[in-house]
């Protein structure tokens, strides 16, 4: 029975491709066989052996000629439809000689849809189907009027098992063709999942390099900044104390400003140190962002003279590198802020942990001013508060600044709490 009616737009199985190539000369030969076996007991005469000697050796070339037709022309056509249709001529006259040329005739059901179009394969099939019948009933033509109801019997339960051969068939083809289209899709789908994470890792390597290049950027700047208004200033003063000494009218006046030269000099190293050390917050490599914070604070209260407290709120936790380097770096500048322009007596530093989030505070009791009146180039340059907001920006994070003439400056940031997996 056929079992891929209609799939001929199909790829074939290799094992049924076997088999349509030997199978139909396997299939004549088991039908010589039988038939030889049974001419005696059928009663075939001596004409009807020649007859079927004669349609067998005709048979042969017949298979070889549609085989080489089929591999030519894969699709079903007019050459190969009229060969299937004589080859089961032949299979009729043969079935009719002897019953048992069935075997042979049999090879029509399994390659009508190889070799028929469409529409001309259920008529095949029907009749392949009459000829299986007039074998089943011990031959054609059938004598009497039970041989014909018999005929008529059989030929039902023929066509009925081709019906539903053929709806597995036709299902079966349904399902493969959704399993293709279904694999096919996957593939697609695949191939632009690929392709996006593809793009998606390039993308993420030039953000990457952008974000280093900003950090670079950031860095030249406050570094600029910081030997400007820091180091390049110290030296100026170093030079103008030189130049009082050099032209001092007594010792004790060149005394005290060769001192002066030697404080703005050791200010000045101080400075030098510290921005470097910013390049690379190494307080963090051996403590965490608290004791990082609270070292800083010491130290800079011990050099300016002004007192400093530090305070931890809520349940400390060990942060991400970059968001501690980030609020360490924030507090640094905020507290050379401080020591330059507050003329603060007290400055209270306070790191909290709150839920998901970690803010940082610093305030003083300086003189304060009024940030809407800060000149642009103080605001811009270097690092200053527009940097300081930039740096919490660039973890998502928030800086707020609240200063009023006299009353002092709160500088709060404010940073998404994201923990260190290590």
């Amino acid at each position: 029975m056929p079992d891929t009616v209609g799939m001929t737009d199909t790829v074939e199985l290799p094992r049924r491709v076997g088999f349509d190539s030997w199978g139909p000369y396997a299939l004549l030969a088991v039908g010589v066989l039988t038939a030889a076996g049974a001419a005696h007991a059928v009663g075939m005469t001596r004409g009807e052996l020649y007859a079927s000697g004669l349609l067998v050796a005709a048979a042969v070339p017949l298979q070889l000629y549609l085989g080489r037709a089929r591999r030519n022309v894969p699709a079903p056509g007019g050459t190969t439809a009229a060969l299937y249709f004589v080859r089961w001529a032949f299979g009729f006259v043969l079935t009719w000689l002897n019953p048992f040329f069935a075997f042979y005739a049999v090879a029509g059901y399994y390659s009508a849809d190889r070799h028929l179009p469409r529409r001309l394969v259920m008529p095949g099939l029907v009749l392949t189907a009459i000829t299986m019948a007039g074998s089943e009933i011990g031959g054609m033509p059938p004598h009497g009027l039970v041989a014909w109801m018999g005929f008529v019997v059989v030929f039902g339960a023929n066509l009925g098992m081709v019906a539903l051969f053929t709806r597995f068939g036709r299902q079966e083809q349904a399902l493969t063709r959704a399993q293709a289209g279904t694999i096919a899709e996957l593939e697609r789908t695949n191939t632009a999942l690929q392709q996006a994470l593809d793009e998606n890792a390039a993308l993420h390597a030039q953000l990457l390099v952008q974000a280093r290049e900003a950090g670079v950027a950031d860095e030249r700047r406050r570094l600029a900044a910081e030997i400007h208004d820091t180091i390049a200033q110290g030296l100026t003063g170093i030079i103008a104390q030189l130049q009082v000494v050099a032209n001092a009218p007594d010792l004790t006046t060149a005394h005290t400003h060769l001192e002066r030269a030697c404080a703005l000099a050791r200010h000045s190293l101080g400075e030098a140190r510290r921005s470097v050390h910013n390049l690379a917050p190494v307080a963090l490599e051996a403590a965490g962002l608290p004791e990082a914070l609270k070292e800083t604070v010491a130290e800079w209260g011990e050099r300016t003279g002004v007192r400093a407290e530090f305070t931890v709120t809520g349940t400390a936790e060990h942060l991400h590198d970059e968001v501690s380097a980030t609020l360490l770096r924030i507090a640094q500048e905020a507290l050379s802020n401080t020591s330059r322009h507050a003329r603060a007596t007290r400055v209270g530093v306070t790191l909290s942990f709150m839920g998901d989030e970690v803010t940082l505070d610093v305030r003083d009791d300086g003189t304060g001013f009024e940030p809407a009146a800060v000149p642009p180039r103080t605001r811009t340059g270097g690092f200053g508060l527009d940097g300081m907001r930039a740096r919490a920006e660039r973890i998502a994070g928030t800086l707020t600044l609240e200063s009023e003439p006299g009353h002092g400056t709160a500088v709060s940031a404010r940073v998404p709490l994201v923990g260190d997996d290590r």
